[in-house]
């Protein structure tokens, strides 16, 4: 049995080898210097200039040890000793809220975008933008003519952003981003979409009222148009449930809600409506909150008057 020789390369044979090399390299340089998406970037003491698409640490640490605050991005500081751990940020975005959603801390950003991240490892999960979210952030709320101080004007950034995103824990955590034209929610295990509702022609969703509990994110309506007869639409309360059914309640224009514990929300709806007690998890009214005699003690759960 004969062999063949090897044969040896010419030039010809190692152009196309060098081609492709060549490819591969400029390949490589452009997926290493593509941008970073969202602008991520994690901060560690001592390394200012770490930048990370989505930074994970190798020693992972309980969210429990962790003291975490807002400002201009996501720190990070070691619950006993103070020492600051690392610092998530954005690119061109400042950091104005966060809240835990189960293990998950999911900030608010003065662009319109939410992100979710796992504290124990500081990995970003996910980034969802509501639309209108960045244009109710920075919209004005006072009076024709009154001027406000930077630092007002902060104060009513952080407050809007503090109301817009609601986060439920539950037995699947999950968020809400409400604001007056729109109310998306996302489940956090994935940031997936769930649902999205926008109110009817004429009303508003009002994020300054809505409450939390571990079951529901419960929003108030207000309506300044009428309907076909050229009535006045009512006003009312959506209630904003994951995997089950939501549910609407009827409420007055002015309808003021307050978390009372995890399951429950106490409804004020003024003198002539009055006050009760819902309960988020099952969907129903409590109990009847209204107290014949000054003499007897309030129903339990119902607001003292």
């Amino acid at each position: 049995m004969s062999r063949k020789p090897l044969r040896a390369l010419t030039r010809r044979s190692v152009l196309p080898a060098l081609a492709v090399l060549a490819v591969l390299g400029v390949g490589a340089a452009a997926h290493a210097n593509r941008p970073v998406p969202f602008g991520d970037r994690l901060v560690k003491p001592g390394d200012a200039d770490s930048v990370e698409a989505s930074p994970v640490g190798a020693q992972t640490r309980s969210a429990d040890s962790l003291e975490l605050r807002v400002g201009p991005g996501l720190e990070a500081f070691d619950r006993q000793s103070g020492e600051l751990l690392w610092s998530y940020r954005r690119e061109g975005a400042t950091a104005l809220h966060q809240a835990m959603a189960g293990e998950s801390a999911v900030v608010i950003w003065d662009d319109g975008m939410v992100t979710s991240v796992r504290p124990s490892d500081h990995e970003v999960r996910w980034h969802r933008a509501v639309p209108g979210l960045a244009d109710w952030l920075h919209g004005e709320d006072v009076k024709e003519g009154l001027e406000r101080t930077e630092a007002e004007k902060q104060a009513g950034l952080v407050q809007r952003a503090a109301a817009a995103l609601q986060t439920v824990g539950g037995d699947e955590a999950w968020v809400a981003v409400v604001t007056p034209a729109l109310t998306m929610g996302f489940r956090d295990s994935d940031g997936d979409l769930r649902f999205n509702s926008r109110p009817l022609a004429g009303c508003s969703y009002d994020p300054l009222r809505a409450v939390h509990t571990g079951y529901a994110v419960l929003v108030p309506r207000s309506c300044t148009g009428t309907n076909g007869a050229g009535n006045p639409l009512p006003g009312g309360i959506t209630g904003f449930r994951l995997s089950t059914r939501g549910f609407q309640l009827e409420a007055g224009p002015n309808v003021q809600l307050r978390r009372l514990d995890d399951q429950r929300v106490s409804i004020e709806d003024g003198p002539v409506l009055g006050a009760r007690t819902y309960d988020t998890k099952l969907a129903v009214p409590e109990s009847t909150c209204t107290v014949p005699f000054a003499a007897l003690h309030p129903t339990p759960g119902c607001p003292a008057k």
